[in-house]
């Protein structure tokens, strides 16, 4: 049997619901994840350490524009989200279009929430609704110098004349 993983949300919602009534424990994260780089797969790695099933939100490309600016993102969200579910640590994915996931993580109530170091605790969305409901939110060191925007400039400085 072949799992479906991008889903839309209603269904990841519900597939998270059938996990926790199962016993499991779910992780969840989110971003715009615009460039596939090193620094996503090691986070997205260790994130999915934490429990028995790793659920990434990916922001849609109307949240990723409102947020990154007009040339923003590089890659379409079907295309990013089938690189990401084409990951062994990724086991469900789904897009949602709100400029946060506070929404979804008041829906979903994960028991790990996780987000990157550069995110300071008080920062990160969804964290008093998941400790309230008896989870943990997690931090993850970023990868120094691995990151979208580094790529998006190191790709345009080729195009530039010495």
């Amino acid at each position: 049997m072949t799992i479906k993983k991008v889903l839309p949300l209603d269904e990841a919602i519900e597939v998270v619901d059938e996990l926790k009534r199962g016993g499991k424990r779910v992780v969840f994260t989110n971003g715009c994840f615009d460039l596939l780089h090193p620094g996503h797969t090691r986070y997205l790695a260790e994130a999915r350490k934490l429990g028995d099933a790793l659920l990434v939100a990916v922001n849609s490309d109307r949240s990723v524009r409102a947020l990154k600016g007009p040339g923003r993102p590089v890659m379409p969200q079907d295309e990013r989200a089938e690189i990401l579910a084409a990951l062994e640590c990724v086991d469900y994915l789904t897009i949602f279009d709100d400029l946060t996931p506070q929404a979804v993580i008041e829906r979903m109530l994960p028991q790990v929430l996780v987000k990157g170091g550069d995110w300071e605790p008080t920062e990160i969305v969804g964290r008093s609704e998941v400790e309230a409901a008896g989870g943990e939110v997690v931090s993850i060191p970023v990868v120094p110098g691995l990151s979208t925007s580094a790529l998006i400039q190191a790709a345009k400085n080729l195009g530039q004349a010495p």
